[in-house]
């Protein structure tokens, strides 16, 4: 099961005397490139180093058991120590998310329901936000368009992690089952019998791209100027700040109008775009990639939803993992850790079953 750790081991050891070299500094992108590998890298070292101690010390209690009795606590602990050890290192060499330390980019779109999904959508961007607060992670709304009640129409938020953070603990890693459609079940606030309605907001979860992940060429650029609409103070509606661009080799139209602007809007495009390129590249390269985001969102359907969240009973199911609980209001206060991870452990069954099934 380990065999290709020495192989990671050499890498460590590779990038370690790469991080060395002065010379690698002079390419600021490759130097960011090589140490985040080798950061990756350090807690699968660090893991197997633990393991190995692991292994050896349960060893010697066995051996010492074997003379005195009064050991054989001891080895049963250090077995049991191996043994949670092992599954973690067995959990970092799982083939990794290429996007895992990435930051993200939140598409939130209201659907069906009519204003009804468009404060659905609203709530659904508030959770987020108090889920990224709570993790101390920075956001940043590129892209809004409100709805007359108060919801959202649709929004793009954009979610920054803390430097150095954990496996699994990045803004990707916790957002990336996020996608698909969100039902809610409820009373709306427009309903004046009391009677409960279902409508439906879309979720699209995108890495955020780097300068150095994707490269945009101007001659494949469309740029159109328009005047913003909805509320935005002074001069949002009084001048042409809005701009829509458009990515002719793929058709990918991207708008943005919530700065003041031509320039601030047409930069928040490029980094939306950015980030829609690298999804799209991925998706040629990978199948399984492209299977995973076709399924996020196809329509802004009802029927199509991952997620309910039925307010009359306070609760939350996710119907890709069978979870259900019932503390809907702390949810939507941010409180998501329970669901997410469930969808988490989740995926590393998968995998590793997929690998499993491989070596068999």
């Amino acid at each position: 099961m380990f065999e290709s750790v020495e192989t990671l081991l050499a890498e460590h050891a590779d990038l370690e005397r790469r991080l060395g070299d002065p010379a690698i500094h002079a390419d600021q992108a490759a130097a960011r490139k090589v140490g985040r590998r080798y950061a990756e890298l350090g807690r699968i070292v660090a893991a197997h180093n633990t393991w190995r101690q692991l292994v050896d010390d349960a060893a010697a209690a066995r051996e010492l058991a074997g003379e005195d009795a009064g050991f054989a606590e001891e080895a049963e602990r250090l077995a049991g120590e191996e043994q949670a050890a092992a599954e973690r290192l067995r959990l970092l060499l799982l083939p990794r998310d290429p996007n895992e330390d990435k930051n993200v980019l939140l598409e939130i779109k209201a659907g069906e329901g009519g204003a009804e999904s468009a404060l659905f959508a609203g709530d659904l961007v508030r959770m987020y936000l108090r889920y990224a607060e709570r993790h101390g992670w920075k956001t940043e709304t590129l892209d809004v368009a409100e709805s007359d009640l108060g919801g959202v129409k649709n929004l793009t938020l954009a979610v920054k992690g803390r430097n150095g953070a954990e496996p699994g603990e990045t803004p990707y890693a916790r957002l990336k089952f996020e996608g698909g459609v969100h039902r809610v079940q409820r009373v709306p606030v427009t309903e004046s019998q009391g009677r409960i309605h279902t409508s439906a907001a879309g979720v699209l979860v995108l890495p955020e791209a780097e300068d150095v992940d994707v490269e945009i060429e101007e001659k494949d650029l469309r740029v159109d100027v328009f005047r913003s609409s909805g509320p935005g103070g002074q001069s949002v509606n009084t001048t042409d700040s809005a701009v829509r661009i458009t990515h002719v080799p793929t058709g990918i139209v991207v708008s943005c109008q919530n700065e003041k602007s031509q320039l601030q809007n047409k930069e928040q495009a490029l980094r939306i775009l950015r980030s829609r390129l690298l999804a799209v590249a991925q998706e040629a390269a990978d199948q399984e990639a492209a299977a995973a985001r076709r399924s996020q969102v196809r329509t802004v359907d009802r029927s199509e939803r991952v997620r309910t969240y039925n307010f009359p009973q306070n609760r939350i199911t996710d119907h890709r993992v069978g979870y259900t609980a019932y503390n809907l209001d702390h949810v939507l206060d941010g409180e998501l850790d329970g669901v997410i991870a469930a969808l988490q452990e989740a995926d590393q069954r998968e995998r590793l079953g997929a690998l499993e099934s491989q070596a068999g």
